[in-house]
């Protein structure tokens, strides 16, 4: 597994004991378990999992707290059922780990415990069914489940575990990989899958393998859905790597067998709406099970508006079961598109940095037929463009857009698709004017016609403009491009601020169309002359991995402050920063400073763990790096020419592997200006 820290809550052991210390222990090996009958590896052709399967998890929101419950169970169903989930596609009502006593009973069964649930998991199954919807429970494919406590795993029990979970009533089973024993993974999975078929009953069957040994290239015929990654967290950088991660594998997935990148945590707070629309989207392209990982008791009407949105949830449970494959990736600014079982395309603009970019493609580039227009749907915006084959958006940092084109002979009925973006950089010194440009472009095959534009900023700021800001029309392709001037007032806080820029026009029909972009602007201060740390100079924007940034110490765990003496290979650096991969952390320098130095490597408060990457950018060009660092090795020295940059980006990635304890630091990191 990849350990995000050294305290996760479901830790995850892998025994390396031998198969044959299983029947030492009186606990019978797998194959000798399974009864002599059927082929040795059946097809899966059970009609199950047609579409990725979409539901519940209790998880990421209670992990093995009290809350997780028979009341909770059945809270969730309920609301599947109030809040239109299950009519939008939700269908699974999954139990995760700690359900059961420690032990089980005299005759080898699994106990429910009695306090969570006080009925039995047969009268929750029964509750959830009576709603129309389906129960899924939890084991994994060792003598322990995940957690601490140590409950029973169904290795050398996987038939009578199996049938009890059939005579429950369940209908998903999720089979975890901790305390495995040192057993072949193909075996321990491919013996559960008999298991299950030999019940009689249909179970979707998800193998939560962590991508160890490379389940989507042998589980096609063993389970539905395979984890292809470690557990995420509640975090961008988490979203991040494993978004990364599961976007090569599009080839294995399809109708029956799909690739999965855990569950949602949309809802959760560790991100804003902005990222968790991101988080949607993505895992729809990829065609991902849609999993709430989120307490929906809780949640709030924002994170209904994601996980119900409709025309999304149709790109992710499209009948052709083609997962979204990658078209450019440059700079952050990715496209990912989606072959549709229509023939359209869905496809996602999708910017991973910390700042709006102006992300395109074409309609050829992904894969659509010549033709003279398309239609464009935007599926969170819910309205209908024509495009003359230019697909564009500019993209709010962390933001996604999600589109859906075809090339449909009624894209005349629409109003032209019209992308606002701004140039120059929104960093603002306070007290002093910025020049920025507005720029309304029209991307349709007609025109745009009464076009207006209009640029607003936090109350008290001086927004100007200093050229105009309509035209009569806009033909395909041209722009209209207005100055403006922005003044923060004198004493403002450094920080982010909102802007915003709408722009107004009217489709050769008659239809008007009012638009809005959501920009921030960074109110900064000049860096200070001379040397400085950077672990005491503010920054503009930090993520990262797990848990914050930490000045001055290490990464630690989960909470700020958390952290340790920033030590790397037993030296010890009183100043520094310390992160987690992946993870990027900016600072104004204003076109002031020269040189950025740092001892970087994997900080040793994770022993033997961790592999690491360091990056310095200066604004978009990457000027320093190192190969991949270990825990083995010690501090190196870092040094880039930052001359002349606006934004320094001090980045690390997880070193090509995924995360695994990528604790890492900047020690003694230094600004000279």
């Amino acid at each position: 597994m990849r350990h995000l820290h050294a305290r996760t809550t479901r830790r995850r052991v892998v025994g390396g004991i031998a198969a044959g210390l299983l029947a030492a222990a009186g606990l019978a090996v797998p194959a000798a378990a399974a009864p002599a009958a059927g082929p040795a590896a059946p097809t899966l052709a059970d009609g199950l999992a047609l579409t990725p399967p979409m539901g519940f998890n209790n998880w990421n929101s209670t992990h093995c707290r009290a809350e997780f419950n028979e009341s909770m169970v059945e809270g969730i169903a309920d609301l599947f059922v109030e809040k239109g989930l299950k009519d939008a596609g939700y269908q699974y009502v999954n139990l995760d780990d700690c359900w059961a006593l420690p032990s089980r009973d005299a005759d080898g069964k699994l106990v429910p415990d009695p306090v969570r649930f006080p009925n039995g998991i047969k009268a929750v199954a029964d509750y959830v069914h009576s709603k129309g919807l389906k129960l899924g429970i939890y084991t994994s494919a060792g003598t322990k489940t995940c957690n601490s406590a140590g409950f029973p795993g169904a290795l050398g029990h996987e038939y009578s575990d199996a049938q009890q979970f059939a005579d429950w009533g369940v209908d998903y089973l999720k089979y975890d990989n901790c305390n495995n024993q040192g057993v072949d993974a193909k075996l321990r999975y491919t013996t559960m899958r008999d298991a299950l078929k030999a019940t009689g009953r249909p179970i979707v069957y998800s193998i939560c393998e962590w991508g160890q040994n490379k389940p989507w290239e042998w589980a096609s015929d063993v389970g539905h859905l395979w984890r292809t990654t470690g557990d995420i967290s509640d975090s961008w950088g988490s979203m991040l790597s494993i978004l990364k991660q599961n976007l090569p594998l599009a080839p294995y997935a399809g109708p029956g067998h799909w690739n999965d990148p855990d569950m949602l945590e949309v809802g959760n707070g560790g991100m804003t709406d902005t990222e968790y629309r991101s988080h949607f989207s993505m895992w729809s392209v990829m065609a991902a099970p849609l999993l709430i990982g989120s307490d929906l008791r809780k949640a709030s009407q924002a994170t209904f508006d994601i996980l119900d949105n409709k025309e999304v949830i149709a790109v992710d449970q499209d009948p052709l079961g083609k997962q979204g494959t990658v078209v450019s990736s440059e700079g952050g600014r990715w496209v990912v598109a989606k072959e549709m079982q229509d023939g359209s395309r869905a496809v996602a603009l999708f910017n991973e940095t910390g700042t709006a970019q102006h992300i395109s493609t074409t309609a050829a580039a992904v894969g659509l037929p010549a033709a003279r227009a398309y239609t464009q749907r935007d599926l969170w915006q819910h309205r209908s463009y024509n495009t003359a084959g230019t697909i564009a958006a500019t993209v709010p940092a962390h933001g996604t857009v999600l589109v859906r084109v075809s090339a449909d002979r009624k894209w005349a009925a629409h109003p032209p698709a019209v992308e606002l973006g701004l140039d120059g950089s929104p960093l603002v010194e306070a007290g002093k004017a910025a020049a920025l440009t507005s720029v309304v472009t029209d991307l349709g095959r007609t025109r745009a016609e009464r076009v207006s534009v209009k640029l607003t900023g936090p109350d008290g700021w001086t927004v100007k403009a200093t050229s105009r800001t309509t035209a009569k029309a806009l033909p395909t392709g041209r722009s209209l491009r207005t100055g403006w001037s922005v003044t923060a007032p004198a004493g403002t806080p450094t920080g982010s601020y909102d802007l915003t820029l709408k722009a107004s026009y009217r489709s050769p029909n008659g239809i008007r169309v009012d638009s809005a972009l959501p920009l921030t602007a960074s109110v900064v201060v000049p860096p200070p002359s001379g040397v400085s740390g950077l672990g005491d100079l503010p920054w503009l924007s930090a993520t990262n991995g797990y848990g914050p940034v930490e000045r001055n110490t290490s990464n630690g765990e989960s909470a700020a402050g958390d952290g340790h003496p920033i030590t790397v290979g037993g030296v010890v650096y009183g100043k520094g920063l310390g992160v987690h991969a992946e993870s990027a952390v900016a600072f104004y320098t204003g076109k002031a400073c020269e040189t950025v130095t740092a001892d970087v490597g994997v900080d040793d408060e994770k022993g033997a763990k961790g592999t690491v990457a360091f990056e310095v950018w200066a604004d978009g060009t990457k000027v320093a790096s190192t190969g991949v660092l270990t825990n083995a090795m010690p501090a190196q020295p870092l040094t880039a020419d930052v001359t002349g940059a606006q934004v320094v980006r001090l980045v690390v990635t997880d070193g090509g592997d995924g995360i695994d304890s990528d604790h890492a630091d900047w020690g003694d990191a230094q600004l000279s200006c």
